[in-house]
């Protein structure tokens, strides 16, 4: 499946209602969000379906493709476009034979060995980071901006730089052939979700020329 990650929306719900989630969700996909992972931690696999389902209707309408974090059994039972898988979840090569070769396959790698096993293991894009710290509850290690670059020319498949990025920080990634960026806090967090996408879409436009 062809797709687009410039701008890369990783959601958080935690400091959200379903309502308020849904209508930050939304907003952010009319800044011009052009991949979207739904990233919940702490639900239940009943919850996480039907909040994956809800997701899933809105990023439709904007022919944005949804991408599960973490599990493959929630991708498929809604039906979305993809999945992304860190180095504690399913092994690349399972998934793919499970999800098949037309559903979109993401890794998050740190070290050119991994983005090179990922990639032979099937992966279609690979997140790369964490650039800078980050406020998401989640573990980070921080990657270079050297590794960064020396994945990027290591594997033919899209990198996306994440991990704490904002309009204000990323000239760091100025010079780097990467895909996209990814933005968590950058967006989720921002009093208006639609124009924070717009400012780094916009700035990535800008260092990527």
């Amino acid at each position: 499946m062809e797709f687009d990650s410039r701008l890369y929306f990783i959601t958080d719900s935690t400091s959200y209602d379903v309502d308020e989630f849904l209508f930050r969700v939304e907003e952010a996909l009319k800044g011009g969000v052009t991949l979207m992972q739904l990233r919940e931690k702490n639900r239940t696999t009943r919850e996480y379906i039907e909040l994956a389902k809800a997701v899933r209707e809105i990023s439709s309408r904007y022919n944005v493709p949804l991408i599960i974090d973490d599990r493959v059994d929630v991708m498929l039972a809604v039906d979305a476009e993809g999945v992304h898988l860190g180095a504690e979840d399913m092994d690349l090569a399972t998934a793919r034979r499970i999800i098949g070769k037309d559903k979109i396959l993401g890794a998050t790698t740190k070290t050119v060995e991994a983005a090179k096993a990922s990639y032979d293991a099937g992966a279609d894009y690979l997140g790369v980071g964490a650039i800078y710290p980050t406020t998401t509850k989640v573990k980070t290690i921080i990657t270079s901006v050297e590794t960064l670059n020396d994945i990027v020319n290591a594997v033919p498949i899209p990198v996306n730089a994440i991990g704490g990025l904002n309009p204000g920080n990323m000239d760091v990634l100025r010079g780097i052939n990467i895909a996209g960026v990814c933005a968590v806090s950058a967006i989720m967090k921002a009093d208006s979700p639609r124009k924070a996408a717009e400012e780094m879409k916009a700035k990535f436009k800008e260092i990527r020329g």
